[in-house]
């Protein structure tokens, strides 16, 4: 049974993400849709100094609003590589696994490139090496798919499936649920499931728990084999 997710190409993304990749057979990143601004693309959420929450970033050239995830670039003219290294300055001393998640965040960025996509995969490589997972990544702009024309915003993920051929569960993050009409996917012989991450807590180190940060966060307090066992669990709705 060939297990299919798609989604877009996440920035260090929370652990539901990372559980998408553990669960499926084979992950698309999405490239050739509309870059959204306030998305997950270049940024994420890790702790902050002064309590909470903040963002670490990736800037980007100027594009235009219609532009494709695809075709958006990396301003590299920005020393954006050591501003997020400063941000995660503020795990050191506090968090048990801080030189194994900094050595990996080095190799995640070490790539010389000015494509977020290209970018985002090399990073979601190096933290699924990290942990210990499989990792079947494939760009869906390079795959060179013929894919047919959907005529409507859910019938794309099932019209890849549909070129891919042989693919029997298509599988999505929760917040996906309300968006498809399972019944589209169901009559092409396709079961969709909605995977929902149970985010269990874990110590950190502020009173309380922030949920949902990067997958940097999960890494700072907790060895490869327990994030493994985070990734387990999970509902499917």
């Amino acid at each position: 049974m060939v297990k299919l997710a798609i989604n877009q190409p996440y920035f260090f993304p929370y652990l539901g993400y990372f559980s998408l990749i553990k669960q499926t057979d084979q992950f698309i990143l999405l490239d050739e849709v509309q870059f959204i601004k306030q998305g997950w693309i270049q940024r994420n959420r890790v702790l902050s100094e002064g309590g909470g929450w903040n963002y670490i970033r990736i800037p980007l050239e100027k594009y235009r609003q219609k532009d494709l995830i695809s075709e958006v670039r990396i301003n590299n003219k920005e020393d954006w590589r050591n501003e997020i290294f400063k941000h995660l300055l503020y795990y050191k001393k506090r968090a048990p696994y801080y030189q194994e998640t900094l050595d990996t965040v080095e190799k995640a960025l070490s790539i010389d490139t000015d494509s977020i996509v290209r970018l985002n995969e090399h990073s979601l490589k190096a933290v699924c090496n990290y942990i210990g997972i499989p990792c079947q990544l494939s760009i869906f702009s390079e795959m060179g798919l013929k894919v047919k024309h959907a005529e409507a915003p859910d019938e794309v993920p099932l019209t890849i499936c549909q070129a891919l051929g042989g693919v029997e569960e298509y599988w999505n993050l929760e917040g996906g649920a309300a968006f498809y009409d399972r019944s589209k996917f169901q009559q092409a012989g396709i079961s969709i499931k909605f995977l929902k991450s149970n985010l269990p807590e874990y110590p950190q180190i502020q009173g309380g728990f922030e949920k949902a940060l990067s997958i940097l966060d999960v890494m700072m307090f907790n060895q490869p084999e327990k994030i493994r066992d985070m990734l387990d669990d999970f509902i499917l709705i």
